[in-house]
């Protein structure tokens, strides 16, 4: 038998960085996403022969270790090892589990989609499918956010947990003692086709790892940064009046709103653009783009553009001849969360 799941990645339209401690923590986080057709996926397969074996097929690294109650961190998969780790502990009542763990992600580490929080979702929902275990999307993204954030230890927020287990096109509201509320939002299906024939997903050719541009982000919280904060402030209300432009389809507004929350989410931390980014940002403008913002933290992965549907391929041709191992990727919406299923 060999258990299979899969979770979408998400784009985040708009209030990125808000759901980050301890901004949310203090002033309540407001975020507006939605998942596309790129997924993490994980394959489980028990095993009877006394080890565990984990497989990243996308970073073509493997392990295998001897099974025990508790795996320790060598530098290798180590968040696969969390998951395993958290699973045996609380579920299993510490007693060691014998399985292999393989998984493959569409898009490059770094992408700035969540990939490692979907990544998370995705092996969590084959051990509960495997397991049986109790846990309904609100637990799932929980205990994902929990594995990643507190007991991993790496830095980041809490919307991708939340995204990939619900799916679809969310308003997300964090507030204090890690209350999470997660509202769907009913977008027609005319705002949805538009958004889709407009939109262009473009890899900048460079991965980024977020946690630097995390780190300065909350500290400017802690630290008071006037402009730091003014600007992240600016942000929670761009993701509400994104959620009234995307639920009476006026995208004359919704291009305004992504273009200021672009200049806002500059001044959050001063990594999250470079000159790359901008020439990018310009290239693509000049081209004909409506607007354009980075995805995710900053500082690299994917860049996400609207544009005129007829003259997307003038944009696209526009970023290649910057000639900086970009490359360009359409998408759809998916209206459904991480899924699991038995294979016999």
């Amino acid at each position: 038998m060999i258990i299979r799941s899969r979770a979408p990645l998400r784009l985040g339209l708009a209030g990125g960085g808000t759901d980050v401690s301890p901004y949310c923590d203090e002033f309540g986080g407001a975020i507006l996403n939605a998942t596309i057709d790129y997924y993490a996926y994980a394959a489980l397969e028990p095993l009877d022969s006394g080890m565990v074996e984990f497989a990243s097929a996308d970073l073509h690294e493997s392990a295998s270790y001897r099974a025990e109650s508790a795996l320790r961190n060598d530098g290798c998969l180590d968040l696969f090892k969390a998951v395993y780790n958290h699973v045996v502990r609380h579920y299993h009542e510490g007693k060691p589990l014998s399985l292999r763990m393989s998984t493959r992600v569409d898009v490059p580490a770094g992408s700035g989609l969540g990939s490692s929080s979907t990544l998370v979702v995705a092996m969590l929902a084959a051990y509960v499918e495997w397991l049986n275990l109790p846990l309904g999307d609100y637990e799932l993204a929980h205990t994902a956010y929990v594995i990643e954030r507190e007991e991993a230890g790496l830095a980041g927020g809490k919307q991708d947990q939340y995204a990939a287990a619900f799916g679809g096109f969310n308003f997300m509201e964090f507030g204090r003692n890690g209350r999470v509320l997660v509202n769907p939002l009913r977008v027609k299906d005319w705002v949805v086709s538009e958004l889709e024939a407009s939109l262009l997903l473009y890899y900048t050719g460079k991965a980024r790892t977020s946690a630097e541009i995390i780190q300065e982000q909350s500290r400017n919280v802690r630290d008071r940064n006037r402009p730091a904060l003014e600007a992240m402030h600016s942000i929670k209300e761009e993701a509400f009046r994104m959620k009234e432009c995307l639920l009476r389809g006026d995208f004359h507004s919704l291009h305004e709103v992504l273009r200021s929350s672009w200049e806002s989410k500059k001044r959050m931390a001063s990594s999250i653009t470079n000159e790359h980014i901008e020439s990018l940002y310009a290239c693509a403008l000049q081209a004909g783009a409506y607007c354009a913002r980075i995805s995710g933290a900053g500082g690299g992965g994917f860049m996400m553009f609207l544009t005129d549907p007829i003259h997307k391929d003038n944009v696209v041709a526009a970023l290649r001849a910057q000639q900086n191992g970009g490359m360009a990727y359409g998408c759809h919406f998916t209206a459904t969360g991480v899924r699991a299923w038995r294979v016999p």
